[in-house]
């Protein structure tokens, strides 16, 4: 038996070279004992097996609660990878063990921010409304769209929630000069000033932004948080880029607010997915309609297994720091147990 330490590495319904360059597989490799590492569901009995000598559990659905902890002596590190933290850990009792519970949400911060930045610019300078206009000759030869059209250059840009999607979205949108503001009751207000952010309620930041990303998490408290009253302080023609969860907004105030031409919309998260194919949004002009793929790029997840990698080879060097996000109770017991549409539709559209 291998004297380096076990790793469950069960990432279905995701793919093993979705998430780990080849690289970076092999040097996990070179430091633990891999157990299963296929695109396969691991069977029970190899988990079974597996488990008393297991140092960390990587899983796309990790299942982990008291009894599962006295099975595993030896585990000190769960690391999902779907996205969010699930509600199928019993995080007290791992926090009562010692166990580190790591979310692979910050891995999906380049690739989402870097859509996120491409949805910015087409929406703000109209290139998706111009570009059909092209389509049946009714485009606008040097046209000046004072009225819709604005430049990112100086622009005040707002985030509904201030985490890693956030941050990578801010550190390239620096090139603009942007001053930035956010609504985020769980940022330290010390981190906001290292950061040059303003702190501000969602009233205010809604009304005082020319753009506004919604890039928080989803949580029993912010369910439907962008709401009519909340969209009706935003600037005419200003730009709502949703690109986190849609559990944050109600869907068809939004959608109105996008008819009526208040405010323009670039989405990629909806609340049921699909979208129904005669749902009106599809039809709306001034509107950028992305299914679900800001992190679905060639080696866009890929940043995930190179921050687990960090991870397991810091924790076995005694080093503290994580780049992944680390559970504390105090936040996951504000997590949603809604059911993730999105996440539903990533599994089917995997199995297909």
């Amino acid at each position: 038996m291998s004297s380096r330490p076990t790793l469950i590495l069960d990432v279905h319904w995701r793919k093993i070279d979705e998430l780990f360059a080849a690289s970076d597989l092999e040097l996990l490799k070179q430091h633990v004992e891999l157990v299963w590492g296929r695109d396969e569901p691991i069977p029970a009995a190899i988990l079974s097996e597996a488990l008393p000598r297991a140092s960390v559990l990587v899983a796309a659905s990790p299942h982990v609660d008291a009894n599962t902890l006295a099975r595993a002596p030896e585990l000190h590190t769960i690391i999902e990878v779907s996205g969010a933290f699930p509600d199928t850990i019993d995080y007290t009792a791992c926090a009562q063990k010692g166990v580190q519970v790591l979310s692979c949400a910050p891995g999906f911060r380049e690739s989402v921010a870097e859509m996120a930045l491409a949805m910015t610019l087409a929406g703000g300078r109209g290139l998706v409304r111009e570009h059909e206009n092209f389509r049946d000759g009714s485009e606008h030869w040097l046209a000046d769209k004072a009225d819709t059209d604005f430049t990112l250059f100086n622009a005040s840009v707002g985030f509904i929630g201030y985490g890693s999607i956030a941050r990578a979205t801010r550190r390239l949108l620096q090139a603009f000069d942007v001053s930035v503001k956010a609504f985020d009751p769980w940022l330290d207000p010390d981190t906001a000033v290292r950061e040059h952010v303003e702190l501000m309620e969602l009233d205010s930041l809604m009304s005082q932004c020319r753009v506004v990303y919604v890039t928080a998490a989803p949580t029993r408290s912010n369910f439907q948080m962008v709401n009519e009253k909340v969209i009706a302080a935003m600037q005419r023609s200003s730009l709502l880029v949703v690109i986190s969860r849609a559990h944050l907004i109600d869907f068809d105030a939004v959608v109105d607010a996008a008819a009526t031409g208040h405010i323009r919309l670039a989405i990629d998260v909806f609340p049921d997915e699909p979208l129904d194919i005669s749902h009106r949004l599809r039809g709306l002009p001034d509107v950028i309609l992305s299914p679900h793929r800001a992190a679905a790029v060639h080696g866009g997840r890929q940043l995930i297994g190179r921050m687990i990698v960090n991870d397991v080879l810091n924790k076995l060097q005694g080093n503290p720091e994580r780049q992944l996000q680390i559970a504390r109770l105090e936040h996951v017991e504000e997590l949603s147990s809604v059911d993730d549409a999105h996440k539903v539709a990533a599994i089917a559209a995997d199995r297909k």
